[in-house]
C-alpha cells in the first residue's frame, strides 16, 4: 500500500490508496485505472508528461534496449581485438564441453545440446508458474455471490478470467517471438548465437504463443456463447478491449501457423513464405487488441527487429554486382559478387539473394563459400538446385541464351562474430550433398591462417557423402581462383569422398564446370556493410537516439494534445487514436535515425566503390584468365600436389562415421556436421555417447 499525491482524476491534495495487483493491473481506490508515478511530496509527476502508457513502455522496453545499446559496445570491442586472440583459442579446449554436446537427438525438437535443454526446461518452467500463479490469483476472486452479482454461473465467471489470463501468458512468450529474427541485432551474439540457428527458438515460441492465444480466442468465444454476449465478437471499443481487432489478430497467426506445419512448408514453401508476411497485420491489430501499455512487455523485441527489419530494407534497395557465374554439373551455381574491402565476415556466414527476374518477394539465405581475408574483392554463394525458385535460376544460368546482365539485390552478410576452429586438435567435417559450403569456408579461413600467421592449425577430415559421381564437381570449389599449391602446404587436409549409388568411376565430359561472366552497370555496387565497419556503434546510436526521440516526442504529444482532452482519465481520447497514435511515432523515429545513419556511411561506401572501380579492369582481367582455365577441366586437373592428393573417392559404399570419428586423436575433436536430417541425427548420435569424451559436437543447418 502506498500513499501518493494525484494531480489528475481526484480533488488536489486529497490521497489514495493504490493496490498492485500482479504486473499488469494498478487499481486506484476511486476506481481509476492508471498508474501515478509520483512521489510522497507530490513533487514528480510523470504522468502528467507521458501518460501511463508511457510509464509502462519505459518501464519494460527501456532496460532490454539499454542491454541491447551495451551489447553493441561490447561486440565493437570484441571484434576489434578478435585477431589477437587466435592463439588464446587454443586454451579453450574444454571449456563448456558437456554443455554443447547432444543431449537430445531424435525427437520432435530435433538436436538438443545440454545448454538448449537447460534453458528449454527454464521456459517451461516459467511458463507453468505464471499460467499457475496468474489462474490462482483470479479464481481464488470468484464467489459464487461475486457470480450472482454480475448474473452468471462461477464456472462462467472462471471461463472468462481463464481466457484473460491464457491471453497475458500468451503476451509474455511474444515478447521473445522476435529477439531470433532479428538477424543483425546485438542480443542474439551477445549470447553466442546466431540468428540462422536460433531459428529454431523462434519456432518453438511461436507453437507456444500461438497455442496460448489460440486457447484465449477460443474460451472468449465459448464465455461470450455461454453467457449471451456473442455480439461481443465484434465489438470495437473506443476506451476499452478492442475484441475484432484481436480475433483479426488471432486470424492472421493462425494462417501463418497452419503453413508452418512441415509437410506444407517443404511442399508448398512458396506459401509458407507469402503468408508470413501476416505477421505485419498481427501485430497491427495485436497493439489495437491489447492497447500500447500493455505491449510494452513485447515491445523491446519487436523494437530491435523493426530496427533490423528497415536496416535490411533499406539495403535490399540496392543491386550489387554480379562479376561471374559458374554451373557445375550437379545442377549448382556458385554465384560470385564485387565486394567492397571494408566488409569482413566470418566462415559458415549466410547471404540472403533476391533476383527480382524470378521473384520480387522471395529471399533465400545460402552460405558463403568466400573468405574476406583471401578473397578481399569477391564474395561467393553456392545455390544448390531444391526448390522453384532455385531451379529457375539455374535453368536462366545454364541455358546457351547469351545474358550479360542480371539484377540481384543482398541482404547480409549474417553470421557468428566469433570462430574457435583453432581450439581443436583436429577437425572432423561430415557433409551431404550441398552441405559441403559451410566446410568450404572453414578451410579457406584455415588456409589463410596458416599462411599468415606461421601457426599451427588443426587437422581437417572432410567427409563427403553424395549421390553420384558429378557432385564431386563441388570439390573445385575448395581453392580460390588465386590459390596456389603452397597456400596448402602447411594445411593438413585430408577428402574422403564417398559415392553411394555408383560402383566406379566414370568419364563423363558432361561433368564440366560452365563459366558465366557478367557486364557491369552503372547501378550496380559491390556488397557492403549497410552501417560500414563501424557497424555496432552505428546501430547502438540508432536504437538509443531512436527510442530518446520517441520519449521526447510521445512526451510532448500526450502533454499538450492528450493530457488537455483526457487529463489521464483514459475515458475522453480514443484508445485505439493513442495507440496509432505512438506505434507512428515508434515507426518515425526508427526509420529518421536509421535512414541518416546509412546515408552518413553511404559517402565512404561511395568512395571505396570508385576505387574498386579504377582497380576492376586489371583486376577483371586477372580473375577472368584464372577462371577461364578452370572453366572446361575435370577434377583430376584441379591442383594435383595439393587438393587431388588429398582426395580419396569410394564407390558403391557409405562412410562408417563411427569408425571414422573415433580414430581421431587429440584431446579436443571438433566434429561438424551439415546435410540431411538423418545424416546430422547420426553425428549427434555418435558424439552424444559415453566414448566421445574429446568430442565436440557442432550442427550447421539452416532451414525454413
Amino acid at each position: 500500500m502506498l500513499w501518493v499525491r494525484c494531480r489528475a482524476g481526484c480533488q488536489a491534495g486529497s490521497k489514495m490508496k493504490i493496490y498492485v495487483m500482479h504486473w499488469r493491473v494498478i487499481e486506484v481506490a476511486y476506481g481509476f485505472q492508471y498508474v501515478c508515478c509520483i512521489d510522497r511530496d507530490g513533487l514528480i509527476e510523470f504522468l502528467f508528461f507521458w501518460g501511463w502508457s508511457g510509464a509502462y513502455l519505459l518501464v519494460y522496453t527501456f532496460p532490454v534496449l539499454f542491454i541491447a545499446v551495451l551489447g553493441c559496445f561490447y561486440l565493437h570491442i570484441a571484434n576489434k581485438s578478435n585477431q589477437n586472440r587466435m592463439e588464446s583459442n587454443k586454451g579453450q579446449k574444454q571449456k563448456l564441453t558437456i554443455w554443447n554436446s547432444p543431449m537430445l537427438v531424435k525427437g520432435p525438437l530435433g538436436i538438443v545440446s545440454g545448454t538448449e535443454l537447460v534453458f528449454l526446461i527454464m521456459f517451461i518452467a516459467l511458463l507453468v508458474w505464471s499460467l499457475s500463479t496468474y489462474l490462482c490469483i483470479s479464481l481464488a476472486k470468484i464467489t459464487p455471490e461475486l457470480a450472482a452479482h454480475d448474473g452468471k454461473k462461477v464456472w462462467e465467471e472462471k471461463l472468462g478470467s481463464t481466457a484473460v489470463e491464457l491471453g497475458l501468458v500468451g503476451n509474455i512468450w511474444l515478447a521473445f517471438l522476435f529477439f531470433p529474427v532479428a538477424r543483425g541485432s546485438s542480443v542474439l551474439p551477445l549470447l553466442g548465437l546466431t540468428s540462422e540457428g536460433s531459428i529454431k527458438y523462434h519456432i518453438w515460441l511461436g507453437h507456444i504463443t500461438m497455442t496460448l492465444f489460440t486457447a484465449h480466442g477460443v474460451c472468449y468465444i465459448i464465455y461470450w456463447a455461454v453467457t449471451n454476449q456473442i455480439s461481443e465478437v465484434l465489438k470495437w471499443d473506443n476506451f476499452q478491449t478492442s475484441n475484432i481487432a484481436g480475433e483479426l489478430a488471432l486470424l492472421s497467426g493462425l494462417i501463418m501457423w497452419v503453413t508452418t506445419i512441415p509437410r506444407i512448408r517443404r511442399k508448398v514453401f512458396e506459401l509458407f513464405f507469402y503468408t508470413h508476411y501476416l505477421y505485419i497485420l498481427f501485430i497491427i491489430f495485436f497493439i489495437f487488441h491489447v492497447g500500447i501499455a500493455y505491449t510494452g512487455i513485447m515491445l523491446p523485441g519487436f523494437y530491435l527487429f523493426l530496427v533490423d527489419r528497415y536496416l535490411r530494407f533499406l539495403q535490399s534497395r540496392r543491386k550489387v554486382r554480379l562479376v561471374s557465374a559458374r554451373v557445375l554439373p550437379c545442377e549448382t551455381i556458385e554465384l560470385n559478387f564485387s565486394k567492397s574491402h571494408g566488409l569482413s565476415y566470418n566462415p559458415t556466414s549466410i547471404l540472403f539473394v533476391n533476383v527480382p527476374v524470378i521473384s520480387k518477394l522471395q529471399w533465400h539465405p545460402f552460405t558463403i563459400t568466400s573468405n574476406s581475408n583471401l578473397e578481399p574483392e569477391k564474395l561467393s554463394v553456392v545455390i544448390k538446385t531444391e526448390g522453384m525458385w532455385s531451379r529457375k535460376l539455374y535453368q536462366r544460368l545454364s541455358s546457351s541464351s547469351s545474358m550479360d546482365h542480371l539484377n540481384v539485390s543482398v541482404e547480409g552478410p549474417y553470421g557468428p562474430v566469433s570462430t574457435n576452429f583453432l581450439r581443436h586438435d583436429t577437425l572432423v567435417m561430415v557433409s551431404g550433398g550441398s552441405g559441403i559450403t559451410p566446410f568450404i569456408s572453414i578451410i579457406r579461413e584455415l588456409m589463410f591462417v596458416s599462411r599468415n600467421f606461421k601457426c599451427k592449425t588443426p587437422k581437417v577430415v572432410l567427409i563427403y557423402a553424395i549421390k553420384n559421381s558429378s557432385f564431386l564437381t563441388m570439390l573445385d570449389l575448395i581453392p580460390p581462383v588465386s590459390t596456389t599449391t603452397s597456400d596448402f602446404s602447411n594445411l593438413q587436409l585430408q577428402i574422403e569422398a564417398y559415392v553411394t549409388r555408383e560402383k566406379e568411376a566414370k568419364k563423363d565430359k558432361a561433368n564440366l564446370i560452365q563459366v558465366k561472366w557478367f557486364k557491369p552497370s552503372t547501378t550496380d555496387a559491390p556488397i557492403s556493410a549497410i552501417l560500414g565497419p563501424n557497424r555496432w556503434l552505428w546501430l547502438a546510436a540508432i536504437i538509443s537516439s531512436s527510442f530518446i526521440i520517441f520519449l521526447i516526442l510521445i512526451g510532448i504529444i500526450t502533454h499538450y494534445y492528450i493530457y488537455p482532452i483526457d487529463h489521464n482519465t483514459n475515458a475522453i481520447f480514443s484508445y485505439p487514436l493513442r495507440t496509432f497514435l505512438n506505434m507512428l511515432v515508434i515507426c518515425m523515429c526508427i526509420a529518421i535515425t536509421a535512414s541518416a545513419a546509412v546515408s552518413l556511411n553511404k559517402k565512404h561506401n561511395a568512395r571505396e566503390a570508385k576505387q574498386i572501380q579504377n582497380m576492376q579492369g586489371s583486376t577483371s582481367t586477372v580473375m577472368s584468365n584464372s577462371l577461364t582455365n578452370n572453366a572446361d577441366i575435370e577434377l583430376e586437373s584441379l591442383p594435383q600436389q595439393s587438393l587431388g592428393q588429398a582426395t580419396n573417392v569410394h564407390y558403391g559404399e557409405r562412410p562408417d562415421l563411427k569408425r571414422i570419428i573415433s580414430e581421431c586423436t587429440g584431446s579436443s575433436v571438433g566434429v561438424l556436421v551439415a546435410g540431411p536430417k538423418t545424416l546430422r541425427h547420426e553425428v549427434a548420435t555418435i558424439c552424444s555417447s559415453s566414448l566421445a569424451k574429446n568430442l565436440h559436437f557442432e550442427s550447421i543447418s539452416f532451414t525454413w
